[in-house]
């Protein structure tokens, strides 16, 4: 599964395999146009950009996001019967995949307010459990989260920052962990060396350090 697992940008994600997935497409530099299911965490530009999307997108792909961004997701051009929404701790099986709505908000500053209903999902393929976490801080929802591969923020700022973040990854202990949202609007190579020197020894991780 792991060599089926691209960041392309941010935390622009593509799971490939029999079921292509997209979460938060942006700044893609091929329209493949492959996607099965398109998933979006919130609104914010960097992860809801339809320029980026329709890339991915094919005439029947179907698309994912929280309840409070569905007027989003229809005034960007998503048709209404290939949009589906969910909420925290609501499951949905597209495709053959089981989605499961984890919160995602910040605790210490005012970018992602929990109100706001914005989210991570937990994508049950075959025998992973891959935890996408979105734009979050260390919350106890995510801490709660089973699974086997994470995706998680490590760049600070809009996020949870390095050290945050292995505390998070050593927490859930999934067995491998991919750092995302660094090295390209917020985070740095030397976020990556940190947080790869703060995690647990017996997490895998999966990340390129000059």
């Amino acid at each position: 599964m792991l060599d089926q697992i691209t960041v392309n940008a941010h935390s622009s994600i593509r799971i490939g395999g029999n079921t292509v997935v997209y979460v938060d497409p942006f700044r893609l530099t091929q329209e493949a146009h492959d996607a099965d299911l398109i998933l979006f965490t919130h609104p914010h530009y960097d992860h809801f950009s339809p320029e980026d999307f329709r890339k991915a997108a094919k005439p029947d792909t179907v698309f994912v996001c929280p309840g409070s961004m569905k007027q989003e997701a229809l005034a960007a051009g998503v048709e209404p019967h290939y949009l589906a929404t969910v909420e925290a701790e609501e499951t949905l099986c597209l495709r053959g995949i089981e989605i499961e709505g984890v919160p995602a908000y910040n605790t210490n500053k005012p970018n992602h307010p929990k109100k706001k209903g914005w989210l991570g999902y937990v994508l049950e393929i075959g025998p992973e459990h891959i935890y996408i976490a979105g734009d979050t801080d260390r919350i106890p929802e995510g801490e709660a989260v089973y699974c086997t591969i994470a995706l998680v923020p490590i760049g600070g700022t809009y996020t949870m920052n390095a050290e945050e973040a292995a505390a998070f990854v050593n927490k859930i202990h999934p067995h491998t962990v991919i750092p995302t949202h660094y090295g390209c609007i917020v985070g740095s190579l030397d976020d990556a060396r940190t947080f790869v020197k703060n995690l647990d020894r017996s997490v895998e991780v999966c990340l390129k350090i000059d």
